[in-house]
């Protein structure tokens, strides 16, 4: 294994770190996961994914959860054309779209798809997997997960690590387009 090469993984993945930071600042300080009242109903309402950076991963297979070790305290947002937001929201609002706060389609009632991506010191390339998580909750500087494997292979643990996540609706609940079509599968990668 080539030195240089994990280099340019760390370089590249602060590239990349750095671009949805770029992303957040442009956006503003976060903007309110809410749609305005004069939104006229054939206008396209936003679908929003959310990133999460943690500096490690724990994972527990028997207990079917996953750790991401002091995960940033800000989750960041961002949707796609032609609504384009970004922004980021604190721990405490990212974990009300888990509730009944989020409306009736929230995320605790309907969990998303993620994709994991974790940086394992001396491997060539990210490890990949999505999964369906649920129940999140903090302890301490974590973030804690319940999974369930979709595709990929978990990791036992890792060093940075980012947590791709599924769209929601502004103002809570699943928006249009949210299910895939057909294959009855959610989330990045599965469009």
């Amino acid at each position: 294994m080539n030195p240089n090469d994990d280099q340019r993984r760390v370089s590249h993945s602060r590239r990349a770190l750095l671009s949805a930071v770029a992303l957040a600042v442009i956006a503003g300080p976060g903007l309110p996961l809410t749609v305005a009242a004069d939104a006229s109903a054939d206008e396209p309402k936003p679908m929003l994914m959310f990133v999460q950076i943690a500096d490690d991963l724990k994972m527990d297979a028997t207990a079917k959860t996953l750790r991401l070790v002091n995960v940033g305290q800000q989750t960041l947002y961002f949707s796609d054309r032609p609504v384009r937001l970004a922004g980021h929201l604190k721990m405490a609002d990212y974990l009300d779209e888990w509730t009944e706060k989020a409306g009736k389609d929230n995320f605790g009632a309907d969990p998303p798809n993620a994709t994991l991506s974790v940086y394992e010191p001396g491997q060539p390339d990210n490890s990949l997997a999505v999964v369906e998580i649920s129940g999140p909750k903090i302890e301490g500087s974590d973030l804690i997960y319940s999974y369930k494997l979709i595709d990929g292979e978990l990791p036992d643990g890792g060093g940075a690590t980012t947590l791709f996540i599924d769209w929601i609706g502004v103002g809570g609940g699943v928006g249009v387009g949210f299910h895939g079509v057909g294959v009855g599968l959610r989330g990045p990668g599965f469009r």
